[in-house]
């Protein structure tokens, strides 16, 4: 009675249901290994952000490559902001999804050494080409305190790093290129200024980054191992189904067999 199961068809569809039971498990799993991931992340940024603020040095050098268990710390620096070599970056968007620049303004240390500093977000203006007007940094000697974020890359940010801008335009916030720029030592890295304060709120500070969302990626790692259940009892429901409809096809035909032997011979 279970012949048919021998059929083309329901090779096919046997096998395909053996291929996506170990495709979505391996789904589900990575569902779940991206909400770890997620979590781990969620912590990490709790963390740095509660963390009592310490001097930048202490974190960051030229030429270092900030680690992802130093991103978000908060930092301190002394010194004074250097508008002549201050440039934005293209792109960026704010809380509300406005897309404009980003200020990025050196900070010259005590020691001579410069740090750079994203000071906020500030609209395009008419010309997008031309340098916009740039609420100004504060003058003489300043403390800041800052979130520390690594250099920004094309590989890591997905962003492309355009040639041939306006002048003082980049696409990247990269101490690096600034150190180019600027000719004195820069120190790796750059900070997001959350103090002091702009006055008038402009540049808008960039704000602290999600660490309560969690995403859907849990929700979506249940799914695919409920659709792993799925798979063998759609596969027994389709096979009852199809005993069910040659069951009744045969026992069609003998009713039709039966009435044909009851009628009398033609005379």
């Amino acid at each position: 009675m279970y012949r048919f199961l021998l059929s083309r068809q329901w090779v096919i569809l046997t096998l395909l249901a053996l291929a996506l039971i170990p495709t979505m498990i391996e789904l589900g799993f990575w569902q779940y290994h991206r909400h770890e991931h997620k979590v781990a992340q969620n912590a990490l940024i709790s963390g740095n952000l509660a963390a009592k603020p310490v001097p930048v040095t202490d974190l960051t050098a030229p030429g270092h490559t900030v680690p992802r268990d130093d991103y978000w710390r908060r930092v301190t620096a002394t010194g004074t902001f250097d508008p002549a070599h201050e440039v934005v970056v293209r792109r960026r968007t704010a809380i509300d999804d406005k897309v404009g620049f980003h200020v990025l303004t050196p900070l010259i240390l005590t020691d001579g050494r410069a740090l750079i500093v994203n000071r906020g977000w500030i609209p395009f203006g008419d010309d997008q080409r031309s340098f916009p007007d740039v609420p100004a940094a504060p003058k003489g000697e300043v403390t800041i305190t800052g979130r520390l974020k690594a250099d920004e890359t094309s590989a890591a940010s997905g962003i492309k790093d355009l040639r041939n801008l306006p002048p003082r335009q980049v696409m990247l916030i990269n101490s690096a290129q600034q150190q180019e720029e600027l000719g004195r030592t820069v120190l790796g890295g750059y900070v997001e200024q959350i103090s002091p304060e702009p006055a008038g709120g402009s540049p808008e500070q960039i704000p602290n980054p999600d660490d309560s969302s969690i995403g859907p990626h849990m929700a979506y790692a249940v799914q695919w191992w409920l659709f792993v259940a799925a798979v063998p009892v759609g596969w027994v429901i389709l096979v009852r189904r199809e005993l069910r409809d040659r069951a009744a096809a045969k026992a069609g035909r003998s009713a039709a067999d039966a009435e044909s032997a009851q009628e009398p011979a033609a005379v």
